[in-house]
């Protein structure tokens, strides 16, 4: 087993910490809205959404650092990969909390979903742990599209 190489381990987390604390300092200010919209059934409650997101920012960074250590000639794809898929996760939140335009949002989670998806088919090929870590990822990509086509439709 190859030893840890805390640099690139702890920049490999940082960076989705980094991304997703940026999107929430830019979207505190509107999420109170949420409170008030139409919710489907099986929304869980607000407190749930930081902890899910901690869980799965550090699951992203740890899988990235797998494929970044890596020895594989496909690994600056996967990366490249990876990094996309951030951005729009990034602005996810500011479509839907700060312009509360829900049927732009779920076309963008539409996005995010398929770039999630051909992100983990990549990392596969390189490191099947790090496939894997991505996992809770798309599933609760999955669920928060089900919730944004559904406050999209209850809210019209």
């Amino acid at each position: 087993m190859k030893s840890i190489q805390w640099k690139p381990l702890l920049i490999s987390l940082f960076i989705p910490f980094a991304v997703g604390g940026l999107s929430g300092f830019l979207t505190k200010d509107h999420i109170s809205a949420f409170q008030n919209i139409n919710k489907p059934p099986f929304s869980p409650p607000a407190f749930v959404f930081p902890i899910v997101w901690t869980i799965l920012f550090a699951l992203m960074g740890i899988s990235a650092y797998l494929i970044y250590t890596s020895e594989s000639s496909g690994k600056q794809k996967s990366l490249i990969l990876y990094g996309v898929q951030l951005i729009i996760n990034f602005f996810w939140p500011l479509i839907f909390f700060n312009l509360q335009n829900y049927l732009f949002a779920f076309i963008w989670i539409l996005l995010l979903w398929a770039l999630i998806l051909t992100m983990i088919i990549s990392f596969y090929k390189i490191n099947h742990t790090a496939a894997f870590l991505q996992i809770p990822y798309f599933l609760w990509v999955t669920f928060a599209a089900y919730l944004n086509c559904s406050i999209w439709i209850l809210n019209r």
